[in-house]
């Protein structure tokens, strides 16, 4: 390739940069009227069924050789921009900064959006409940670690809607601030993540203290201060805390995801694709787990996940968690949910929410 012609390339990439400029102003201009027109009819500003629409379509629509993966990224940040004319959004994680549920909010709301971390689960659903916050990212389950108790139980008094899920590919590097194993004097990490990558440990530093920390990212913090102290910890803590990686993906199963739920004030319309969450508690008599369960089954309905947890009011009864595929404005979805309540001491609806592939 002669210079000329790398210079031709590089003025013609410059005109098409200039035309997506010009048409990222325009779009613009068009959010912010749709702005205006949610305002005066008190309408949902944040809708992620239509996000999930926009990037289905421009996916499909993708013939390349434009990665649909660096598409959807590119436009997660323009949606996350846009967004932000709107109206300024707020949404609160489980803290510190560059934990997986800190990744997990940037990956659903993109870095325009203000992104404040708060200390504890239940501090987020506070949070949203006042006001103080548009919308909370809380974890939920590990596909390798099980349910996170704690925010099960917040649902049980809560009265915050789910609005969407996120599901987060994890995956764990060994870190610390020379990059060399050989100075690596002890492991610091939350439990899950220790629990994660358990036989990595034991096959590559057996004899080295494994001691638990609140998060990842305070893992990560403690490496950044101490050259013996090693953090199981993501890409993201490792940039943040100017750490080196020892070793990429120690995890002892790549196939370890982790599921958030977005909490919000108001429920989510249907999208076509959708997940229905409820609690409940049913009555003390024969054959009621039978009974709980025919609802769903006589309407084909598939139920996605089903989780117990003992109420903390009575000894020896539970409240179940279930997650159904549809919405709970679905004729045969909201048939089964009054068929189940008749069975219940109570039920509450938790929310219908866009489903994650």
């Amino acid at each position: 390739m002669t210079i000329q012609r790398l210079q031709e390339l590089r003025q013609e990439i410059d005109g098409v940069d200039d035309q997506i400029l010009e048409l990222l102003n325009r779009r613009a201009e068009m959010v912010i009227e749709v702005g205006r027109t949610k305002q005066q009819s008190q309408g949902e500003f944040y809708v992620p069924s239509r996000e999930k629409a926009i990037y289905e379509r421009l996916v499909s629509s993708n013939s390349g050789p434009f990665p649909a993966d660096g598409l959807r990224r590119v436009f997660r940040e323009i949606i996350s921009a846009s967004l932000s004319l709107e109206q300024p959004l707020k949404v609160a994680f489980l803290g510190p900064q560059a934990t997986y549920t800190h990744v997990a909010a940037m990956q659903q709301f993109g870095l325009s959006a203000q992104l404040v971390p708060l200390k504890s689960i239940s501090s987020i659903f506070d949070e949203v409940a006042r006001g103080r916050a548009s919308y909370g990212v809380v974890p939920v389950e590990n596909s390798n670690e099980g349910v996170v108790s704690h925010t099960l139980d917040m649902f049980m008094t809560s009265e915050q809607k789910i609005i969407a899920e996120i599901l987060l590919e994890v995956s764990h590097d060994l870190l610390n601030l020379s990059g060399r194993v050989e100075e690596i004097r002890r492991v610091v990490s939350h439990p899950q993540a220790l629990g994660q990558c358990r036989l990595w440990l034991e096959e590559n530093l057996p004899d080295t203290p494994l001691v638990e920390a609140s998060s990842t990212a305070n893992a990560a913090q403690q490496a950044a201060e101490d050259e013996g102290t090693a953090a199981i910890a993501s890409e993201t803590a490792g940039i943040l805390y100017g750490l080196r990686v020892v070793k990429h993906k120690i995890e002892d199963n790549p196939n370890n995801f982790t599921r958030f739920l977005v909490i919000g004030r108001q429920g989510q319309g249907p999208s076509g694709r959708d997940k229905t969450s409820i609690l409940f508690s049913v009555k003390d008599q024969a054959g009621v787990l039978y009974h709980m369960l025919e609802p769903f089954y006589k309407r084909n309905i598939n139920l996605s996940k089903i989780e117990s947890r003992p109420m903390k009011s009575k000894a020896w009864e539970y409240i179940f968690f279930l997650d159904m595929e549809g919405h709970a404005e679905e004729a045969d979805v909201s048939a089964a949910i009054d068929e189940l309540r008749g069975y219940c001491q109570f039920l509450k609806i938790l929310g219908s929410y866009p489903r994650v592939r």
